[in-house]
């Protein structure tokens, strides 16, 4: 017996319907042109990629909600003796950072340098599905490669925060760290480089758990109280100084010569360059319990906090170990992604309007209506879209008051009727 079709989508994923489809198109053209205006370029990369790429130890817990593709073939039977390696040789990408990273290794002879990328698409990941997050869904990220100075976290920052304005964002926050500030931090605690990786997993729940959860958890695994206590009274002693100069100035006395100067001074340069040039309204904030989940960051690290959706927008940070693990070269690579299903989902909730959006008109045609009369129709619609106008020619319902409500929550808001004479 056949199984039975299923109108529904899989679960986690969606239908889009056509109000949300609408904002997505406009959400996507402010994005691109936006960026494109900072100098990014689009490219496009497969929806798939080899599975040793996907899963060489750099995409931290993502790792682990891959889809993955089995071999092709008819005859393909998986024995008892084989491994996942034997059936498997591709997967779903989980995010666009390690498809950008391939392509650069592949391409990088007909790149300039540096090399401002913008990339928009789905990815996958077979997570559990809740509020603002899917198992496909649209990932937007802009990256420049090759720029070894903060000059990329300084444009990507402000790239990404112009967009957020345009869109209607205001009072947000650009959450920023470093990750050799959490390194120095742990060192003078007395942690060993060793137990940085678990020690950085608990201080990232710091937002569920709170500061007394991080402590009993770092406690319960085993770790030395007296450390434990004065990495906390770091964290206590940080509380007020959000702003990124006064966090940086305390932190540079505290761990001396743990903390590299030219940490602290990049850290200066980025925040006064953003605040002086960004035009956007939002606070550049330094959060030192940042931590941002995949393990490829190597420095600089920012994420968006936006108060209506109560967490994480988009984040990124600075990446400059990973193409080298397909070149065996080290090259800069800095990158934001932008939350682009949780930014729909707010404008949705808002019941945001597209802003100047051309007039939408409804022509609304009797049935009865000659076919010459018809052809004239349609001719008048299509010298109104010839000048921007947005026309929709459709026949005339029974339940003309009806259909016009459906219209007008579709944005509709003039009606033309054309009857037979």
């Amino acid at each position: 017996m056949a199984n039975k079709l299923s109108k529904k989508p899989v679960n986690g994923m969606k239908d889009i319907l056509p109000r949300e489809m609408e904002i997505r198109d406009y959400v996507t053209s402010v994005i691109k042109d936006t960026y494109r205006s900072y100098g990014f370029t689009p490219i496009e990369t497969p929806a798939m990629e080899n599975i040793a790429n996907l899963s060489n130890k750099q995409g931290g817990e993502n790792e682990k909600l891959i889809f993955k593709v089995m071999k092709r073939g008819e005859k393909l039977k998986i024995k008892e003796a084989e491994t996942e390696e034997d059936v498997v040789d591709f997967g779903l990408r989980y995010d666009l950072t390690v498809p950008l990273c391939r392509y650069y290794s592949n391409n990088a002879n007909d790149l300039p340098s540096p090399f401002k990328a913008l990339q928009i698409g789905s990815v996958w990941r077979a997570d559990r599905p809740q509020r603002g997050r899917y198992r496909q869904f649209t990932q937007c990220d802009i990256d420049i490669i090759g720029e070894q100075s903060n000059m990329a976290e300084i444009e990507l920052i402000l790239a990404t925060t112009t967009t957020l304005g345009k869109l209607g964002f205001e009072n947000f926050e650009i959450r920023i760290n470093e990750r050799k500030i959490l390194k120095a931090m742990a060192l003078k605690a007395g942690f060993t480089e060793e137990s940085f990786d678990e020690v950085f997993i608990i201080l990232d729940k710091m937002d569920k758990i709170g500061l007394e959860g991080v402590r009993s958890e770092l406690v319960d695994k085993g770790y030395n109280l007296e450390v434990v206590n004065s990495y906390i009274n770091l964290f206590t002693n940080l509380e007020g100084k959000k702003d990124v100069n006064d966090a940086i100035s305390y932190l540079g006395e505290e761990l001396g010569d743990t903390l590299e100067e030219n940490v602290q001074q990049s850290m200066r340069e980025i925040a006064d360059a953003v605040n002086a040039a960004k035009i956007a309204k939002f606070d550049l904030v330094f959060d030192p319990t940042l931590v941002r989940g995949m393990s490829y960051y190597t420095g600089t690290i920012f994420e968006i906090a936006i108060p209506e959706f109560g967490g994480s927008c988009g984040g990124g940070g600075r990446y400059d170990e990973m193409i080298g693990k397909f070149t065996g070269q080290s090259v800069p690579a800095c990158g934001f992604s932008i939350g682009f299903e949780r930014i729909i989902l707010l404008l949705l909730e808002q019941d945001y309007v597209i802003p100047e959006a051309g007039k939408k008109i409804a022509y609304l045609v009797d049935k009865k209506l000659p076919g010459e009369r018809y052809v004239e129709v349609i001719k008048e619609a299509n010298e109104l879209r010839s000048q921007g106008q947005s026309i929709l020619v459709v026949r005339m319902n029974k339940n003309k008051k009806f259909q016009k409500e459906q219209l007008k929550k579709e944005g509709y808001e003039e009606f033309k009727e054309f009857f037979a004479d």
